[in-house]
Order: structure tokens, then sequence, then C-alpha cells
């Protein structure tokens, strides 16, 4: 039910961090995998990665926000290596700055880099799967879809809106055997988030107010993100499933 052999799954922004873990999650399971990023060198050290560990995997170097660039990679990846099966939509940014002092170009940024480029994947995407009447689309949402903190408006209105036009994708595509699901991560120890999980003060305050005490590590989402992308979740459509170690159960 879990087994991803046969499968071939996009994973954008996979170069580093939560993305590579998710992709090699879903190399472990079966699937092939095409790695995606803007940076050459990153993509190519990625894939070389997955490739000794015995995964077999491909790099897709394109910008997730330029529509042509999506429209003539994604042709490609059908034409050239097959049909995607799964998409991933994990790339993204953040942005910290208090509301009020938040420039309409860092707006602008953030929101083509975490909101737009799951519309034109997705679609691009979900027009082959409509064809062939299957797909799994996971898009990366946030514990910040449903939360907030200080000087991360922006972001939390960007993951908002990933939730919904998940819910979206999931209305308009379900019939023609396609699930859209979200995969909400909570605090997660990656490059990213580097200088709070050295940051004393935050560390403690954000241990004390997760139920399981203690930062999330990226292999703690691998299982769900096969489970979305298997048969096991071929009746699940629509639904954001936080990986949170319980942070969105508490007050």
């Amino acid at each position: 039910m879990f087994d991803l052999s046969g499968r071939r799954a996009l994973v954008t922004g996979s170069s580093t961090g939560i993305g590579f873990a998710l992709a090699k999650g879903l190399a472990s399971a079966g699937a092939e995998v095409v790695l995606n990023a803007r940076n050459e060198a990153r993509l190519a050290e990625a894939v070389g990665r997955l490739r000794k560990e015995g995964a077999t995997v491909r790099a897709a170097r394109f910008d997730v926000t330029s529509p042509e660039e999506v429209k003539a990679a994604v042709a490609g990846i059908e034409q050239d290596v097959g049909a995607i099966d799964i998409l991933v939509n994990n790339a993204g940014m953040q942005r910290r700055a208090p509301l009020e002092q938040f420039s309409h170009e860092q707006w602008e940024e953030l929101m083509k880099t975490n909101v737009e480029s799951v519309f034109l994947v997705g679609q691009t995407v979900a027009r082959y799967m409509i064809e062939r009447k299957r797909g799994k689309i996971i898009n990366i949402c946030s514990v910040q879809s449903e939360l907030g903190r200080p000087s991360i408006a922006a972001y939390t209105a960007s993951k908002g809106a990933v939730k919904m036009l998940t819910k979206g994708m999931a209305i308009d595509w379900g019939q023609h055997g396609i699930q859209a699901n979200g995969l909400g991560p909570g605090y997660f120890k990656t490059e990213l988030t580097e200088a709070l999980v050295n940051d004393e003060k935050f560390s403690s305050w954000l241990i004390g107010r997760t139920p399981s005490r203690r930062w999330g590590d990226v292999e703690d989402l691998v299982g769900a993100a096969v489970f979305l992308a298997s048969n096991a979740s071929n009746f699940v459509n629509g639904h954001i499933l936080y990986v949170d170690g319980g942070v969105t159960a508490t007050l």
C-alpha cells in the first residue's frame, strides 16, 4: 500500500533541507525522483548524494516562479523522463520584519515564491495528470498556515494561501482521480532554522511549547509524505497533515 515502485516524483526546491529529505524518503519507498532547484551546483551535489545511496534520481533546473520555465521543464520531464505521478510543491522562502516595515518588494518576492509557484507548477503538472486520470499533489504548508508569530505576517499569509489553494485543487481536480493534500511541518532543524536552533531562549521556549518536547528532525516528515504519495491515501483529499509534535493542538 505504501510502495512507490514504478512511480515518478517531482520535488521542487529539493537540493537541501526539507525538500531533499522528502525526495530521499520518496526514493527510499521506491519512487524515481526528479530534483529541482535554481542553483545548478547545489542541484548536482544533491543528485550525486542520492545516487550514491542507490536512488534513481534526475535533475531539473528551473525557476518555479517563471511560467515559461515551468511549462518547458514539466513538458521536458513528461516527454524525456516519463509521467509525473507525484508532485511535491516544496519550494519556498522566509522574510522576517514587522509588518509595518515590510516592503512591497519583499511582499511580492515572498508571495511569488511561496504561493504563485504552487499555482504554476501545480496547474502545469495537473493538466497532464488530468489526462491520465490519476496523480498525487503534496503542497508544503506550515504550522503558520494556522498560527502566527511576530514579524512573519507575510509568511503566515502565504502559507494560509497555500492551505486554501490545496483545498481548491482537491475540489477542482478530485473528479479526475487526483488527490491534492498539504503537509504542514512544525519547527524543524534545517539550514534555514540553524540560528533559531542555536538561540537558547527561543529553543527553550519552543521545546516547552511543543507537546513532544523537541525540535523536529526532517526524517520525521518522510512517513507522512510517503503516505500522501501512495495508494494508502487514495480517499484523502484536501487535507492538511500537520507534522509538528503537537504545536497546533495546544495554546
